[in-house]
């Protein structure tokens, strides 16, 4: 199966603060592999190394078997790659569509247009002029997703997508989530609700002080078994 990203024993951090610790997965093209793991183990760094935010300092990253040797959010959008940060990172001086637009700043070819997105997310284009901030929370998740493909990606990565948002949101998202891998959308999910990873995730890779210390097929596994990872 082609590989469309992947870690090879990564280490990575902030200034002298070494935060992952020979880190290895991989995220193939059609599958949607779960990172999951408590507060503060390293999972928003695993996007972070990625984007060029924090330093890596061993190991390779790669896209299309391709070695990233200078990280930058930019380099992955371009391949291909696009990332949904924890806090979605809204613009607040930019209307909805404005926000969106950013997304296509790749130039890349693909279906994913206003127009496209709009369909997706209703709620959206009736939105279209307001700031993206003044949207709520669960329409804000929209929002950054629907910039996300802007991209027109082979692989989305969403840190967290499910923080703050109430339950039927979150089902509202995991159908989302469920149709963009039908379509051929890989994903990686980097989340803690796990009604949302069994619903979205094949696969799971579960962090622990920067570590990988389990992974496997979901349809393997049971929540209980997940649980005590994330379980405070």
């Amino acid at each position: 199966m082609s590989c469309l990203l992947r870690y090879d024993a990564v280490d990575a951090g902030y200034g002298s603060a070494r935060i992952l610790h020979g880190v290895s997965l991989r995220v193939d093209k059609g599958c949607a592999v779960a990172v999951l793991g408590r507060n503060g183990v390293g999972k928003t760094t695993l996007v972070n190394a990625l984007l060029g935010t924090a330093r890596l300092t061993g190991g390779k990253i790669s896209i299309r078997d391709q070695a990233v040797n200078r990280p930058r959010p930019y380099t992955a959008a371009r391949a291909g790659v696009a990332v949904v940060i924890q806090g979605r990172g809204i613009l607040p001086n930019l209307s909805v569509s404005e926000n969106l637009l950013l997304g296509a700043a790749t130039r890349r070819p693909g279906p994913w247009k206003l127009e496209k997105v709009f369909q997706l997310f209703p709620i959206l284009k009736e939105r279209a002029g307001t700031p993206g901030t003044a949207l709520s929370g669960g329409e804000q998740q929209m929002l950054a997703i629907g910039r996300a493909l802007m991209a027109n990606p082979d692989l989305l990565i969403l840190d967290e997508p499910s923080e703050g948002l109430a339950p039927v949101i979150i089902d509202e998202l995991a159908g989302v989530l469920r149709g963009l891998l039908a379509d051929g959308t890989a994903i990686l999910l980097i989340e803690q609700n796990l009604a949302l990873v069994e619903r979205v995730a094949q696969e799971f890779n579960v962090l622990s002080k920067g570590s990988v210390v389990d992974r496997g097929s979901m349809a393997e596994t049971t929540r209980e078994a997940l649980h005590k990872h994330i379980a405070i």
